[in-house]
């Protein structure tokens, strides 16, 4: 599995299932080292590692609304082709997108 340190990076070597899946593996290590490097998130601002959303709930709303958000977008874009890489996004956002 690929360090987490760049999640960006990652995400742009996204191409399959094996890669979508190493992908998610990195984002569960980078929540990970989030947690054990820091005080328990504040609902107020980000972690030491850019993580905005602290619960399940918080992360799969956030990764929901910024799908809808981006969807004309995506849809437009002609790199939306790569569903795999298109639900890695959606999922990277539900780190940052409030």
């Amino acid at each position: 599995m690929s360090a987490p340190d760049d999640l960006d990076e990652l995400l742009e070597s996204v191409s399959d299932e094996q890669s979508f899946i190493a992908f998610i593996q990195a984002l569960g290590t980078d929540f990970a080292r989030e947690r054990s490097m820091s005080k328990p998130l504040s609902p107020y601002g980000r972690g030491a590692l850019g993580w905005e959303n602290a619960s399940v709930d918080t992360f799969l709303d956030a990764a929901g609304a910024w799908a809808l958000a981006s969807s004309r977008q995506a849809a437009a874009d002609v790199s939306s082709a790569n569903v795999w890489q298109r639900c890695a996004s959606i999922l990277l956002a539900g780190k940052f997108y409030e």
